[in-house]
């Protein structure tokens, strides 16, 4: 291997190790007997496992918020596509990033700001919450409110799409219904849920054009 596919694989192995085991629970020694190297090739490359974890974190994080904020960015024109995409690119992440979800959230309360997943949530609030003031303040509400909706609607797809992530062997409910369950009562409310709800042209639309 060149040194750069042998940093790739590296980053690979501890991937895994770091989902299944945690930081604390992974030792240089299995990710180098995993890999077929010997440890000092992952010192020479990270400087021990938590220049490695450090490594594989910025990833997920990159990948993630660059995801949601694409396809924010996409929907901002439409309060459901806003939605819509939105939640649909998380379990995206979760669907395609199993490990680097369980690594991401590990760390964090999805309630609390404080970890790395905790962390992204808040940058995604944030921004929901700049896109629905408009939306608010077009549509004749206070647009004050922005900030409380913004983490409603983080929360409810956060939460849920751990839930799923835990769950989905036991469940059997694909990444579609969810997301369109989830959109019925974020866009509907409880008073006004359809029976069988399904996702817009637009929202399909538009994820296939964010992750393009």
């Amino acid at each position: 291997m060149t040194r750069a596919e042998r940093r790739e694989q590296l980053i690979d192995v501890a991937r895994a190790l770091f989902a299944e085991r945690g930081l604390e629970g992974t030792a240089v020694e299995e990710i180098a007997a995993r890999a077929q190297v010997s440890k000092p090739v992952v010192y020479e490359h990270f400087g021990g496992k938590e220049g490695l974890y450090a490594v594989v974190v910025d990833r997920e994080v990159r990948t993630l918020r660059d995801a949601i904020r694409q396809a924010l960015t996409t929907a901002a024109v439409n309060p459901r596509g806003l939605i819509e995409l939105g939640t649909l690119t998380l379990l995206d992440y979760i669907d395609a990033n199993p490990d680097g979800f369980k690594i991401l959230s590990r760390d964090s309360s999805l309630g609390s700001e404080q970890g790395t997943m905790g962390t992204i949530l808040s940058d995604i609030a944030a921004h929901v919450e700049d896109l629905l003031a408009g939306h608010l303040d077009r549509a004749g509400f206070d647009p004050g409110t922005a900030p409380l909706y913004s983490q409603m609607l983080v929360g409810l797809v956060a939460l849920s799409g751990q839930w799923w992530h835990d769950n989905r062997d036991e469940y059997d409910i694909d990444k579609a219904t969810l997301a369109a369950h989830l959109v019925n009562l974020a866009w509907n409310g409880m008073r006004h849920l359809q029976p069988n709800p399904t996702l817009s042209a637009m929202a399909s639309q538009g994820r296939e054009d964010s992750l393009s």
